[in-house]
C-alpha cells in the first residue's frame, strides 16, 4: 500500500510505502488517472523497493498534459482503464476495456427490481 498526501491538486507532499514488495508483481488500483504523475511516482517507488513488475488499473483515464509521455517513460508494464470517458491516450502501454455490459446489466436489474449487489459478488 502506498500512502499519499497532497499539498494541492497535482502536487504530492509525501508518499510512503507500507509493506514489502521485493520480488513481487504489484498492482496499483486508482479511481482516475489525470497527468499520471502520481501513478508514475508510485510505480517508481515500488520498483526502487524491489518490485519485479508494476501494473496499474483505473476506472477513468483522463490522460491530460504529459500523461502519455509520463507513462511511456515509466517503469509500468501496462495501464488498464475503462471506457467510462472517451479515449485520449496514445501510449502503447495503455489498454482500454469496456464497461458497457456491466452498465447494461445494472440498468436491466434496476428496471426489474433485482439486486445490484449480486453483480459484484465473486
Amino acid at each position: 500500500m502506498i500512502v499519499k498526501q497532497r499539498a494541492k491538486a497535482n502536487e504530492i507532499e509525501k508518499m510512503e510505502l507500507v509493506g514489502n514488495v521485493e520480488g513481487k508483481t504489484c498492482i496499483i488500483i486508482d479511481d482516475m488517472i489525470d497527468t499520471a504523475g502520481t501513478l508514475c511516482k508510485a510505480s517508481n517507488m515500488l520498483k526502487e523497493n524491489g518490485a519485479d513488475k508494476v501494473f496499474a488499473f483505473a476506472t477513468h483515464g483522463l490522460f491530460t498534459g504529459k500523461a502519455n509521455e509520463n507513462i511511456d517513460n515509466s517503469c509500468l508494464e501496462k495501464v488498464i482503464v475503462t471506457n467510462s470517458i472517451p479515449a485520449n491516450y496514445k501510449s502503447n502501454k495503455i489498454d482500454q476495456i469496456s464497461v458497457g455490459i456491466l452498465i447494461a446489466e445494472a440498468i436491466r436489474r434496476v428496471q426489474n427490481n433485482e439486486s445490484l449487489s449480486e453483480l459484484f459478488k465473486v
